[in-house]
């Protein structure tokens, strides 16, 4: 009797253990997640993949990931207080890499640092997936915090008051050297705000223009064979920071400090503004100054006076790009590198290149019109929550239909008095 009840020990241990665990899976299928009740979970698989769509959506790149990634939620334990809060670890499968995240959740969670564990795992993901075949025991390279903070900064939707606010009352500039060196974990409040900060500058430096989403996306995936200087992996990414790396820093910083950059303009105020930037006043010794446009300088040589007009121009396209909306941001990005080709003197093919810009800009006021007539007819008509936009609009045309507007000519006015006696 008593081996048989240690047997029926032994065997319902045994099925215990082999019973699989309870675990949800991401829409994408990449996140599995363990532990926790099944509404936590899918609350972490939804901050996942939304974590991911924004990080994807700002490199300008397709979900092709490779990398399965395990979230372990663990319940907090009063009695292992050294256990650190978040962990990664990587593992080597019979399919390849397999890459877990721990993270202790306690009663309070705190989404943001969640949000900000993944995002670590997921640039990790992109850092190592072309690499299954590593060796155990080697180390990793993390990804940079400045990358995780300007991410997260430029994340749809989120509030950068506080981040505009903290370079605005920074005693000094920090060079942009100076910056990539510094250890974010040995910082104060004020001064991981700060770098919090700085972080969002450099990120949206790098992402400006054309082909930024695309070379930061390049600098991520080459990572793991980068050196131990920082500054020189970025310059190799972007060319634009071998001869004026200090000088887009420090205005990418003042683009920052001199205007909420996270209200941007819409898209009919940014093709006004552009319009009004790319009509360049040149001015010149005892005339009065007149305007130019780009295509009139790329067809000849231009003064010396041109020159520093252009050059200003340039400087002014720099600061606008942020300030765009992000559907003109490109267009804006190639004016910018016209107009410092041009105050070099350069006007190698740049009347072909105005051409296919001008084209471009028509077709996006095009399309944009199209979209803000069908957003209004939607608003107007389809929506039971409406913002008000239209109400005096409805009502008048309401009133219209049901009170037709008398007209008050002489031959009117008889006509409507004979029609009064007729109804008494």
């Amino acid at each position: 009797m008593r081996r048989t009840a240690i047997f029926i020990l032994v065997l319902v241990s045994h099925v215990l253990y082999a019973a699989p665990q309870e675990h949800s899976v991401s829409p994408s299928r990449q996140f599995i997640i363990y532990g926790a009740d099944a509404v936590l979970r899918g609350a972490v698989s939804n901050l996942a993949e939304r974590t991911k769509m924004n990080l994807l959506g700002l490199l300008r790149q397709r979900d092709n990931w490779t990398l399965p990634i395990v979230l372990n939620l663990q319940p907090e334990q009063a009695n292992l207080p050294e256990v650190p809060p978040a962990g990664v670890r990587f593992s080597q499968t019979g399919f390849g890499l397999k890459l877990q995240l721990d993270l202790i959740v306690s009663q309070n969670v705190d989404a943001s640092f969640i949000e900000r564990e993944v995002l670590r795992a997921i640039l990790l993901e992109m850092i190592y997936r072309k690499e299954s075949h590593i060796a155990a025991g080697t180390v990793f390279v993390e990804p940079p915090d400045w990358l995780i903070d300007g991410v997260l900064a430029l994340a749809p939707g989120r509030d950068r008051g506080s981040l505009v606010e903290a370079l605005t009352t920074a005693d000094k500039a920090v060079p942009l050297e100076k910056f990539l060196s510094q250890q974010p974990g040995s910082l104060d409040s004020a001064g991981r705000m700060l770098y919090r900060a700085c972080s969002f500058a450099l990120v949206q430096m790098l992402i400006d223009g054309g082909d930024g989403p695309a070379r930061l996306a390049r600098y991520i995936g080459h990572l793991s064979d980068a050196s131990n200087e920082p500054f020189t992996n970025l310059k190799a990414y972007f060319p634009f920071l071998v001869n004026d790396a200090e000088a887009s820093w420090q205005l990418s910083l003042r683009r920052v400090r001199n205007f909420q950059a996270y209200q941007l303009l819409t898209f009919s105020e940014s093709e006004r503004r552009l319009e009004e930037l790319l009509r360049v006043e040149v001015s010149a010794a005892n005339k009065p100054a007149k305007v130019a446009g780009l295509d009139e300088l790329a067809q000849r040589k231009i003064s010396a006076g041109e020159k520093m007009a252009v050059g200003q121009l340039s400087r002014n396209l720099l600061v606008f790009i942020s300030q765009a909306n992000p559907v003109l941001r490109p267009v804006a990005r190639e004016y910018q590198q016209i107009a410092a080709l041009l105050a070099r003197g350069k006007r190698r093919g740049i009347a072909k290149r105005l051409s296919h810009l001008e084209a471009i800009r028509k077709q996006l006021s095009a399309r944009m019109s199209d979209i803000d007539d069908y957003m209004n007819w939607f608003e107007a008509t389809q929506m039971k929550n409406r913002s008000g936009n239209f109400t005096d609009y409805l009502k008048a045309v309401d009133q219209s239909q049901l009170q037709p507007s008398k007209r008050h000519d002489p031959l009117s006015a008889y006509v409507d008095a004979l029609d009064d006696q007729f109804e008494n």
